[in-house]
């Protein structure tokens, strides 16, 4: 497979757990969106192609990484719990994106 044949097979990748979870999550069930928004299929598949293509130390050191923007991840989420109800859908989504990047940047910070 060529290097564009990569690149068009992660965006359907991508572009197939984006649209069940929407599919789901607009048939009211938020339980299983949720499933298949947070399953490691993209994470795993990323682990495989990272792998194939540059080793062990490449996939350990994303791994490692990836570790790092859970905290942010879970600050944004809770951001959207909370802010939706509150403040409506997009204010809280600016908000949780902003909160997202601020943790982030201190992320960044921490691992110099």
């Amino acid at each position: 497979m060529g290097e564009f044949g990569k690149y068009v097979l992660y965006f359907l990748l991508g572009g197939t757990i984006v649209s069940v979870s929407t599919y789901l999550g607009s048939q009211g069930r938020s339980f299983l969106a949720a499933f298949a928004s947070t399953f490691p299929a993209i994470t795993g598949a990323t682990f495989i192609l990272i792998y194939l293509n540059g080793g062990h130390e490449s996939l350990v050191g994303y791994a490692k990484h990836l570790l790092w923007f859970v905290p942010p991840w879970i600050v944004y989420v809770v951001a959207m719990i909370h802010g939706v109800p509150r403040i409506g859908f997009w204010p809280a989504m600016a908000l949780s994106m902003t909160l997202y990047f601020g943790c982030v940047g201190l992320v960044k910070l921490a691992i110099r």
